[in-house]
């Protein structure tokens, strides 16, 4: 039920931002992947009702996991899904405002992994919470580089994101900062189990996206790195489980 509220509220976020982009014309000059809206291969009512649907699904299994939980849930639940609607919905989307970072560490990274395992083990984990942090540095990572490659477009549109407060160079640094951040608190899990150190299988996956960035990869060459970050963020998740269930 936990993976069916996380996978539900992804795709929730993605139907949600593909709608409000899209109606608000900040998707008419994009150079990463055609979103459905900006592009017209869907009616913006379509991809609103499909980013609804999805949120409704998140918040049945979500209710489910209450029940059997905590009522407190229900809380965190509503929580989520108006941090997904508003990232760039409503009058003022806060990831407009540059702080699309924060709640995508905040829920992508611990409501994700620390409620996953409270709903599992019906208790807070120091653990969970250093674990949280990793995925949700590597979450933002990847916001990151999608922002860092539209810096030029969403200046023009007016969507100041953390990457235009930023600035080109300091947000590849950012970049190169959470990629390292996530790979040493993933370490710091070896503490419980020398089996964590497996993350460290990571690093080869993750060389080539950083010299990208950090070489000044730019507009459509970014695509491959935001790609290659996805993969080392998956290959890191695998390999942290792995480690966490193998040491117990």
């Amino acid at each position: 039920m936990a993976l069916v509220v996380s996978a539900a509220l992804q795709i929730g976020v993605n139907f949600a931002n593909d709608y409000s982009d899209g109606v608000r014309g900040t998707d008419d000059v994009r150079v990463g992947p055609q979103r459905l809206v900006a592009s017209g291969l869907a009616e913006p009512r379509a991809v609103k009702r499909a980013a609804l649907i999805s949120f409704g699904g998140a918040a049945a299994a979500g209710l489910v996991l209450a029940i059997v939980t905590t009522p407190w849930l229900i809380l965190v639940g509503v929580a989520a899904i108006a941090a997904g609607w508003f990232y760039t919905g409503g009058p003022n989307p806060y990831g407009y405002l540059g702080l699309g970072e924060v709640f995508v560490f905040v829920f992508f990274g611990l409501v994700a992994t620390v409620g996953t395992t409270f709903v599992i083990m019906g208790r807070l984990l120091v653990d969970s919470w250093i674990a949280g942090s990793a995925v949700g540095c590597w979450a933002c990572a990847l916001l990151v580089v999608n922002n860092l490659r539209d810096i030029p477009t969403d200046t023009l549109s007016g969507k100041r994101t953390l990457a235009v407060r930023l600035g080109d160079r300091t947000t590849r640094v950012f970049y190169g900062v959470l990629v390292v951040t996530a790979l040493v608190l993933g370490a710091i899990l070896a503490v419980r189990t020398l089996w964590c150190l497996l993350i460290v299988l990571t690093i080869p996956f993750t060389i080539r996206p950083v010299r990208s960035v950090m070489e000044g990869a730019e507009g459509r060459a970014l695509i491959p790195v935001l790609e290659a970050t996805g993969r080392s963020q998956l290959i890191f998740g695998v390999l942290l489980c792995a480690g966490l269930a193998v040491g117990g």
